[in-house]
């Protein structure tokens, strides 16, 4: 029933895109801010 509703109606699927969308958004920050912290070791040599 919780999966017809998710996948059927378009107040789910609008959350669908939410919930993937936020998870989206907190890998590509966890990997930009991982970038940068590196960067910033590499040239300031700590």
């Amino acid at each position: 029933m919780a999966w017809d509703l998710l996948l059927s109606t378009d107040y789910g699927l609008f959350s669908l895109f939410v919930i993937v969308f936020v998870i989206g958004m907190g890998v590509w920050f966890a990997r930009f801010f991982s970038t940068k912290m590196r960067e910033d070791q590499a040239r300031f040599g700590k």
